[in-house]
């Protein structure tokens, strides 16, 4: 490689790094907890906040283990996951329930969009 060549790469690399960084900080900016608020309302038909509902409360879900919720039954497979409901975890967790803990009991195919996901996500949290 001649050293034209590497002075030109050299000057376009600070350009390409910003330009990825505006491209992930526009996809976090970009969430809508508005629109997530309605996208939670399908998870609301189960995760409601009380002691009869089908799935555990969702309230507080940053931060928290899996299947940390006391009184709640969970599946042997949600147990052992032993995940940290982070930003990842969620929604790999919301897009694909099955693939990221094969055999929950949750019979939800998961949210194939990913602007809905990250919407969910910005609702999510700061419902505490």
């Amino acid at each position: 490689m001649t050293r034209e060549r590497r002075v030109r790469r050299a000057r376009r690399a600070p350009l390409i790094g910003a330009l990825l960084m505006v491209g992930l900080c526009h996809s976090a900016a970009a969430a809508d907890a508005e629109h997530g608020k309605g996208v939670f309302e399908a998870c609301a038909a189960c995760h409601a906040e009380n002691s009869n509902a089908l799935g555990p409360t969702l309230k507080g879900i940053f931060g928290r283990r899996s299947a940390a919720v006391e009184d709640f039954r969970y599946s042997p497979a949600m147990t052992r996951a032993n995940l940290v409901w982070d930003e990842t975890n969620l929604r790999e967790f919301i897009s694909d329930p099955q693939a990221k803990v094969k055999g929950n009991r949750m019979p939800f195919g998961g949210i194939p969009n990913p602007a809905d996901v990250d919407d969910l996500l910005a609702y999510l949290k700061d419902y505490k």
